[in-house]
């Protein structure tokens, strides 16, 4: 079977500029990524989809391929993922290169190891009839239990009919947590819906977990990388 690693990375981030370039722990946030899908051995190849010629750049420099640019369309604050990866699927194929998976790894995902990248392969492996398999992790609090705030600024349950509900009684839920969608070609193409049960869960632990698309996300992101390096948690 044969795969290739798609690193989305447009160039226009607007909560935080040039957030793929931006450096973390000393070199740009895009790097670790890049590095990750080259050594895990799961890859045919790594490609980044990009509309910058700079991104485009210190990609390269990292090793990855850069075949296209990603037309300005599919570059806006609107365009989702899937879009994304079924345009690289494509764009590959013209080329004459296709995979039997393709497997979406974040630019922004300093937190990802080799370890869940390769049971989400071996998990979508095993299920044929399934399209995806992606990272999640668990609320760390029941969100039946989630307050929200009313017109006037007062407090009030979310889901009211959980008021008197203990927390060990809800069903769990679940997060994206914005690692990596392990997908088969052919689903991305179909534009197969990611979530849905089409889907298998990869499930990681809530403190190797944490999306960055705010400056305070990038912060935690920070104190959460020192943390899990002193302690040796960053596996490869």
């Amino acid at each position: 079977m044969s795969a290739v690693a798609i690193i989305p990375a447009r160039g226009g981030s607007k909560r935080i500029p040039r957030k793929n370039l931006k450096l973390f722990h000393g070199e740009p946030m895009i790097a670790r990524s890049i590095r990750l899908a080259l050594g895990c051995g799961l890859f045919e190849q790594v490609v980044v989809s990009t509309d910058d010629a700079q991104i485009a750049e210190v990609a390269r420099e990292q090793g990855a391929r850069v075949p296209f640019l990603r037309p300005a369309a599919l570059a806006d604050d609107f365009t989702g993922t899937a879009a994304v990866i079924a345009h690289a699927v494509e764009a590959l194929a013209q080329q004459g290169q296709t995979f039997d998976y393709a497997c979406c790894i974040y630019a922004t995902a300093p937190l990802l190891q080799a370890r869940f990248l390769r049971e989400g392969f071996e998990t979508l492996e095993r299920h044929p009839e399934r399209s995806f398999a992606f990272s999640v992790c668990e609320f760390g609090f029941p969100i039946q239990r989630a307050l929200t705030l009313t017109g006037d600024g007062a407090l009030t349950a979310l889901y009211p009919e959980h008021r008197q509900t203990r927390s060990q009684d809800l069903p769990p839920a679940f997060q994206d947590a914005g690692q990596f969608y392990w997908g088969r070609s052919a689903a991305w193409l179909r534009g197969d819906v990611l979530f849905s049960e089409s889907s298998l869960p990869v499930l990681l632990p809530r403190h190797l977990v944490q999306d960055i698309d705010t400056p305070e996300d990038w912060l935690r992101a920070e104190y959460l990388y020192s943390a899990l390096q002193a302690a040796g948690e960053l596996q490869s």
